[in-house]
């Protein structure tokens, strides 16, 4: 298989500050999307290399896989690209990679660009509990099948569509045909920016480690989610257009979660680029400053790919203003960026409210600015960054400083020192001498 972005991946030493600062744009973003491609190609060509090394008893099967989506990407690289850019391909390749298990996979990755290409061919999938996946796609239900993990269907690809057979069962790819759950898309446009995600709730490597996936959403709660977006992609538009961009060029995937208690859930890994897992959003509100905060998760964790900012761990915990346990210096640094990110949203939000919510909006602001500060303070001096770390974090501080000059209201500096305040106190209960406390 050919790698045409399979380069050596630099980042410009004024995208590495306009990063650190918060920010980026669309082309800085676009440029770890394309790292991260490369990475994905590197991963699915290791699942081949270490089934080979292993004498894996699929060897020859994902020798098969692999050829098929070199053929595949040499006549239809559109249709192969995004597969191999889904972020659950990337997580399962990781993991096969790492343990030696799932290598059959590989030949449900070449179905699916199979699929997409609209190639006339056969392909021998893995059946487990009787469900056949197929990444970016979806999953076909075989009643009467064989719930054995070494069970084998057959995708039948053609120009008109696609089957998957087995012990005499078909079951058509597409649409409402029964035994089939496609992928669900949302969308929104506003301001002339458009947004489209996947909604990947049935990959078993969609969200590795969460111990908090739900099931597929049913229609009504793909409604609810798709006015939701609409509405807070609306918001990021109009008042942080920046952020919208960042989104766009980032995001491709949803995962639900199961809903908290109150507000909302969410998460990103670095084995999943491209993936914001997420509890059903409450409001616009919420799922937009989510938008902005994961956006920056999954913006440092290319980065990291790409230029190390943190020594390896030390076994040293600190407090973070956001987080209830103590964090390693990787988390910290994890946790200051995101939350660089979601000061600057209130920075801009305030603006654009009034009232109550204009006073909730600047103790946001005022909160997260001051804690993320703190915590860049704890960075710099904890010997745990490199020389590109020290570079990145000093940037970000000066940004903040910058906010922190900024005035709020004296409603807004109250509330925000006593959840501050509230924070500490309630950690240090729970911490005893647990973690380096400011």
């Amino acid at each position: 298989m050919t790698a045409p972005h399979l380069t050596e991946h630099r980042i410009p030493a004024d995208a590495f500050d306009e990063l650190a600062a918060g920010a980026g744009g669309a082309p800085v973003v676009g440029c770890l999307v394309a790292a991260q491609y490369s990475k994905h190609l590197l991963l699915v060509r290791g699942v081949l290399e270490a089934a080979r090394r292993a004498g894996h008893a699929r060897w020859a099967a994902a020798r098969r896989a692999y050829d098929l989506l070199a053929a595949v990407q040499a006549q239809h690289p559109e249709a192969v690209a995004a597969v191999l850019r889904h972020p659950s391909v990337g997580a399962w390749a990781r993991h096969a990679v790492g343990t030696g298990e799932g290598v059959e996979r590989l030949a449900s990755v070449a179905a699916a660009a199979v699929i997409r290409a609209g190639v006339t061919c056969e392909v021998d999938v893995p059946v487990i509990g009787g469900v056949v996946t197929i990444p970016s796609l979806g999953q076909v239900t075989l009643p009467g099948a064989s719930a054995a993990g070494d069970a084998v269907a057959t995708v039948h690809s053609a120009p008109d569509g696609a089957e998957v057979s087995v012990e005499g069962v078909a079951v058509r790819i597409g649409g409402a045909a029964p035994g089939w759950a496609g992928l669900r898309s949302l969308s929104a446009e506003a301001g002339g920016r458009r947004f489209r995600v996947l909604v990947d709730d049935l990959d078993p490597h969609r969200m590795p480690g969460s111990g908090n996936l739900r099931s597929r959403l049913s229609e009504s709660e793909t409604r609810r989610w798709q006015g939701v977006l609409q509405e807070a992609w609306g918001l990021l538009a109009r008042n942080h257009p920046g952020v919208a961009d960042e989104v766009a060029a980032a995001i491709t995937v949803f995962t639900p979660l199961t809903a908290p208690d109150q507000g909302l859930s969410s998460a990103t890994s670095r084995e999943t680029f491209g993936c914001i897992a997420l509890s059903t959003p409450p409001d616009p509100h919420t799922l937009a400053v989510t938008l902005a905060h994961e956006t920056q998760h999954a913006k440092l964790s290319a980065l990291l790919d790409i230029v190390p900012l943190t020594r390896p761990d030390d076994g040293a915990r600190y407090y973070a203003p956001w987080r209830d346990d103590p964090r390693p210096i990787g988390g910290l640094l994890q946790g200051a960026y995101a939350f660089l990110g979601v000061a600057g949203f209130w920075r801009r939000q305030r603006h654009h409210e009034s009232g109550e919510d204009a006073v909730r909006a600047g103790a946001e602001f005022a909160r997260w600015r001051d804690a993320a500060r703190a915590v860049s303070g704890t960075l710099l001096t904890s010997g745990a960054l490199t020389g590109p770390g020290e570079r990145f974090v000093a940037r970000m501080a000066r940004r903040l400083d910058d906010w922190r000059r900024e005035p709020v209201p004296a409603a807004s500096a109250a509330i925000a020192r006593e959840a501050a305040d509230r924070h500490l106190t309630l950690w240090r209960e729970r911490n005893g001498g647990a973690g380096r406390r400011p």
